[in-house]
């Protein structure tokens, strides 16, 4: 059975939860101890730990961690088209659909959104409704609007 690894972070957006096996980060979860004191848990989320800290302060706009997020095959497609839109910048669900290929799926691609266990380094932030407006977020809209306010993306 393969090690997880867990550590509890401060941020601008409350605490966060962060898992990693052996070679990858697994999740990034809303909430937590969220105290920052625990003893590193591993070398791959003390630097998971530190790109996210050069993130909030406006010094890093992408990650180099090595991800590995659990979920379908449709799921995954979302998620590495997610890693593909450029800080400071938004696409709509509809959007996203036409990039991997299934301009009918905005839908799903809502969905897939809506579980991607890595935010924030899976920028799903990063979607917002066709009409410009934020919709839906699993960490809540007020973090949408923290994280595209952190990114100098004008937020309604």
């Amino acid at each position: 059975m393969a090690a997880i690894y867990q550590m509890h972070i401060s941020s601008p957006v409350g605490p966060l939860t962060l898992t990693a096996s052996e070679d990858a980060l697994t999740g990034i979860a809303f909430g937590g101890a969220g105290d920052g004191g625990d003893a590193p848990s591993s070398a791959l989320l003390t630097q998971t730990a530190r790109e996210l800290e050069e993130y909030f302060a406006g010094k890093r706009r992408t990650f180099t961690v090595p991800l590995a997020p659990a979920g379908t095959d449709f799921q995954r497609k979302v998620w590495a088209a997610l890693r593909d839109i450029p800080y400071g910048e938004t696409v709509s669900y509809g959007d996203l659909a036409r990039r991997i290929g299934k301009p009918g799926a905005a839908i799903a691609v809502g969905q897939a959104n809506s579980r991607n266990p890595i935010p924030i380094i899976v920028p799903c932030h990063r979607v917002i409704g066709a009409d410009g407006k934020l919709v839906g977020y699993a960490g809540g809209l007020e973090i949408k609007k923290t994280l595209l306010r952190l990114e100098k993306v004008l937020v309604p």
